[in-house]
């Protein structure tokens, strides 16, 4: 489209197939010519609003930002969505050089690269902000760190060495006592009892599962389900923080001992579950601007995608105040007596 800053795509071909994969928060696509020509790499990431969708290209919808159109009649376009457009793309076929492996297609490796390398400084930090590093937790979001914590029961504050150093002693422990565990074993007992990492796996297995179908883009409910399934995220009665990151991290009990200093939980009131899709008003009030730490952050990729507050300013200053009704002229008449007196009585001694 041409208002997305995405790379032009060079392919043309009079039928193609398209193939995909996934890996993590990216998902890579293959239109391969069904004749002479070579096959063409796209990555995408989704940012927050991201999707797929075919439909006629009479009824192309907005924000359709890239489109694979098909020669039948009457035409339809598999339309890449982004209402946001924090969601990209670019030509090849490489994965993003920092990415560690997936948590749901690559989970051994996934735990093998958080253990051995817990000396990181990532994990330093709270175990919320850890869970958001792509170079260890390749496909946690905002949204799935809340709900990972929250049924571990770990407080979203401990710091993540002090976490994973005990998961590392317990699954060594583990081994020395039942060396002989088959694989299907270590499923009933990751499934009856699971850990931090084993949770990095199965909770985003139930979001895609079919069975549950959470996302359905033909089912008009599929949100409804979505908000059903969610336990502690955007849920009425939970607390609320920021992280250092300025991404709010939802949970229940206590923060833990790396809670930023100055910040009080708030609780979700009941009958408020927000929609994450909606977008975040902005807060223009005088001690929003003297403490712009308490103003509310949009979650995930939206952070990096805010305007300078230079810009933000400069908006402000220019939009004019609302203009208020104009009072009925028996009322006005009322208003300007009443404010001849007022100048009579001040000038009294």
């Amino acid at each position: 489209s041409e208002v997305s800053k995405n790379p032009e795509v060079p392919f043309r071909s009079e039928a193609y197939r398209i193939s995909a994969s996934s890996r993590g928060k990216e998902l890579r696509l293959t239109l391969t010519p069904l004749g002479p020509g070579e096959p063409q790499h796209l990555v995408f990431r989704f940012g927050m609003s991201g999707s797929f969708r075919l439909c006629p290209v009479a009824q192309l919808p907005r924000h359709a930002h890239l489109r694979f159109l098909t020669r039948e009649s009457p035409p339809r376009a598999l339309c890449f969505v982004d209402t946001r457009r924090f969601g990209s793309w670019r030509l090849g076929d490489a994965w993003q050089a920092d990415r560690g492996p997936c948590v749901l297609s690559e989970y051994q490796a996934f735990r093998e690269n958080v253990l051995k390398n817990l000396e990181d400084k990532a994990f330093d930090k709270p175990i919320c902000e850890a869970l958001l590093n792509q170079k260890f937790f390749n496909g946690i979001g905002n949204y799935l760190r809340a709900e990972i914590l929250y049924r571990s029961k770990i407080p979203p504050f401990e710091k993540a060495r002090t976490v994973l150093e005990a998961l590392k002693d317990q699954e060594q422990a583990r081994k020395k006592k039942n060396p002989s565990l088959t694989l299907s074993k270590k499923l009933k007992l990751m499934q009856e009892n699971p850990d931090l990492l084993e949770l990095c796996h199965t909770v985003p297995m139930e979001v895609i599962s079919p069975e549950n179908k959470l996302f359905d883009p033909d089912d008009a409910s599929n949100y409804a389900a979505f908000k059903d399934w969610l336990q502690c995220y955007l849920v009425p009665g939970m607390s609320s923080l920021r992280d250092r990151n300025g991404r709010t991290i939802w949970f229940q009990g206590e923060p833990g001992p790396m809670a930023p200093k100055g910040q009080a939980s708030r609780k979700k009131r009941a009958g408020l579950k927000a929609d994450p899709e909606a977008p975040i008003p902005k807060v223009t009030s005088r001690a929003s601007k003297r403490h712009p730490k308490h103003v509310e952050k949009p979650p995930e990729e939206e952070v990096a995608e805010r305007p300078r507050k230079g810009r933000a300013r400069g908006r402000r200053k220019g939009t004019a105040a609302p203009a208020l009704p104009e009072p009925p002229l028996g009322a006005r008449r009322s208003l300007r007596k009443a404010a001849g007196r007022g100048r009579g009585e001040a000038g009294n001694p």
